[in-house]
């Protein structure tokens, strides 16, 4: 499972950006639909939930809530690590050499891949030529179709399965601002909280009882892969396909698509701005603008994707992306 596909995906459908911190995640809940469905697809028990993400801690140790989910029964964290500019090293290399091993030493008959970064192609084909199935298991887009996954990944494969949106919207939420919780809280309680703190969230992201879906939700479904698509005529113009990296977390196409123009920066721009707000107080926007021109590296990240995103490119052009960042502080004044 690669943890930032996935995220940034569910973030995308939820709130219309890329941007994780926009988005709060029930993980326990989000863990166990997720197997509930691979092995309603296929009639087998799950082995386990390999879990790849970049530590969030110094030198890749994982954080706080990393600590919790590799506690999970089934669930082994598998984490690369953050480079001083903010990419991740290591997640996509070990998704790949896991797949080969796996493969290799039959630990299982299918392998769901949860990603859709191109460069994991390969290292597919060789878990295929040991005989094991290797299905995507993709994240759903706004119209629930999949989210972000290479044409070349998809055609290698043994198959693509549409991850239920159900599981996103029951388990990956828009997060309210500071000032709602609390007002949330006292109105509950008919009280504010002591000293002026904000109230304690009342669930534990990892643990929190949610709605889940279980093999009864998916019974309706033909645990089958998906039929093969109709022969594409290639000398016919079709629009870039947008493709997510491990590396960057940026998505990426096969060719490289026109310079977008100012509205759709600022439309792009308008969005990770309006998410972000919800999730801060005055005196941290009042902070992040003090350290101008420095964008912190979450949002630049979440401006580069969602624009990429938008125009089905990877390479965004440097006059883009000057106009991108400048936008930016605009709204923030």
């Amino acid at each position: 499972m690669d943890v930032g596909y996935l995220l940034a995906s569910a973030a995308t459908r939820v709130t219309g950006t890329s941007l994780r911190g926009g988005v709060t995640i029930v993980y326990r809940e989000l863990i166990e639909a997720l197997i509930a469905q691979a092995e309603t697809e296929s009639g087998l028990p799950l082995l386990r939930v390999n879990w790849y993400d970049a530590g969030s801690s110094p030198g890749g140790a994982p954080d706080g809530y990393q600590e919790q989910i590799g506690m999970l029964p089934r669930v082994k964290l598998r984490l690369g690590r953050m480079s001083p500019g903010g990419e991740q090293k290591g997640v996509d290399l070990r998704i790949g050499l896991d797949l080969a091993t796996h493969g290799r030493n039959r630990v299982a008959d299918v392998m769901y891949l949860v990603s859709g970064d191109d460069d994991l192609t390969e290292a597919v084909e060789e878990a295929q030529g040991h005989g094991v199935q290797v299905v995507l298991l993709a994240a759903p887009n706004a119209q629930g179709r999949s989210h972000a996954v290479s044409r070349h990944l998809q055609r290698e494969a043994d198959g693509i399965i549409v991850i239920d949106p159900l599981t996103i919207d029951r388990n990956v939420r828009a997060r309210r601002t500071p000032v709602d919780a609390v007002e949330a809280a006292t109105s509950a309680n008919g009280n504010a909280p002591a000293n002026g703190s904000s109230p304690a969230p009342a669930k534990d992201a990892v643990t929190a009882s949610a709605p889940r879906p279980t093999p009864a939700d998916f019974a309706g479904r033909k645990a089958t892969l998906p039929a093969l698509p109709k022969p594409v005529d290639h000398r016919l113009t079709r629009p870039p396909e947008l493709v997510y990296s491990s590396t960057t977390g940026l998505g990426s196409v096969d060719h490289q698509g026109l310079p977008p123009d100012d509205a759709l920066i600022d439309e792009v721009v308008r969005g990770v701005v309006d998410t972000w707000k919800k999730t801060i107080t005055e005196a941290q926007r009042r902070t992040v603008v003090s350290e101008r021109p420095n964008i912190p590296r979450e949002l630049d990240k979440a401006l580069l994707v969602d624009l990429s995103d938008r125009l089905g490119v990877y390479d965004i052009d440097e006059r883009s992306r000057f106009v991108l960042r400048e936008r930016f502080w605009q709204l923030l004044d």
